[in-house]
């Protein structure tokens, strides 16, 4: 493996950067592509995986939806009173974050992190309360579908025809700590709102008229797996600045361009640098030069080697072979 001295500049604001996390709470998002697919459900199962361990783990609000398993794994889970707030006339109930500061457990569950808040409430957004929360060194488990992440806005606009309002400002994805995908196929998932576990049998009609059809449900999930690899991949970038390593890791596939004598030799090479560009990866042009090839007019033995210096310059390594057969070298 190798490795290389790290920049000092680079070093200290590594040390800076940790030193700042360190005093704040930790942030885990559980991450899908719709409402049913058991974001809630994954997250209570994990806190009540660490209340086993002996940790402080409190509900700040769990959205159940009404879910009969969703709503057994509260039991035994302390849950902190909501706060009423009266608007317009109506009582409406919120997130209470004084008593949750106040309470100041290990981990607190704040469910639905593109909620908004009841005007009257400190922060109008519910992952500015989350913020508040993380500052004061709290750790937080909270659910967020794909739809709501804001630079994807206009995307699922044009996939689902529907304008999501509700928004979280990607940064907040960005800064969690920890993602855990919690992922169903569009299948399985219809058949869940069939059967009343998604919603109430009418809420669930019109769901399937409008949001839930399957073919918007495939895109949602694209979308959901593409940004957890997204955020993989910028970890693992993260990890090779930090620790100065250049050495490609073989973590996926690499790159084989073969070129011939011929007018397509330049393109594929530039197609293969922009390929291995976007993957990341390792690239290697080959040329195999075959008995007939060797009989080839100097011109074009030359226009052979310019393409292969042209990948060189480009990154990619280049291995010229011999052999009675392309196809077999």
């Amino acid at each position: 493996m190798q490795h290389i001295r790290p920049d000092p500049d680079a070093l200290l604001a590594r040390v800076e950067r940790d030193q700042a996390r360190a005093k704040r709470g930790r942030l885990k998002i559980f991450f899908g592509a719709a409402a049913g697919v058991g974001k809630t459900f994954a997250m209570l199962l994990a806190a009540r995986e660490r209340r086993a361990d002996n940790l402080d783990v409190v509900v700040g609000v769990v959205e159940t939806h009404g879910r009969k398993e969703t709503q057994a794994l509260l039991t035994g889970l302390e849950t902190l009173p909501l706060r009423r707030i009266d608007y317009k006339g109506t009582v409406l109930h919120e997130f209470d974050l004084d008593a949750a500061l106040k309470r100041r457990p290990a981990i607190i569950l704040v469910d639905e992190l593109a909620h908004s808040n009841v005007p009257g409430c400190r922060h109008p957004k519910r992952w500015q309360d989350i913020h508040e929360l993380l500052e004061a060194g709290i750790d937080v488990y909270t659910a967020l579908n794909v739809q709501h992440l804001e630079s994807l806005n206009d995307d699922i606009g044009q996939i689902s025809g529907i304008r999501v309002w509700e928004t979280v400002p990607d940064t907040v994805f960005e800064d969690a700590d920890e993602v855990e995908l919690v992922d169903l196929p569009p299948d399985e998932l219809l058949n869940r709102l069939k059967e009343g576990k998604v919603y109430l049998p009418q809420q669930a009609q019109e769901a399937v008229k409008h949001f839930f059809r399957k073919g918007n449900l495939i895109a949602l999930r694209e979308l959901a797996l593409r940004q957890t690899a997204s955020r993989v991949d910028a970890e693992m970038l993260d990890y090779r600045e930090d620790h100065a390593i250049r050495e490609v890791w073989q973590v996926s596939e690499r790159i084989l361009v073969c070129i011939g004598p011929n007018a397509l030799a330049e393109r594929l090479v530039r197609a293969g640098k922009r390929l291995a560009t976007s993957l990341r990866a390792e690239w290697i042009v080959a040329y195999v030069e075959t008995p007939q090839l060797q009989r080839l007019p100097a011109e074009k033995r030359d226009g052979v080697l310019r393409i292969l210096r042209l990948a060189e310059q480009l990154g990619a390594e280049t291995v010229t072979l011999s052999a009675p057969d392309m196809s077999d070298a």
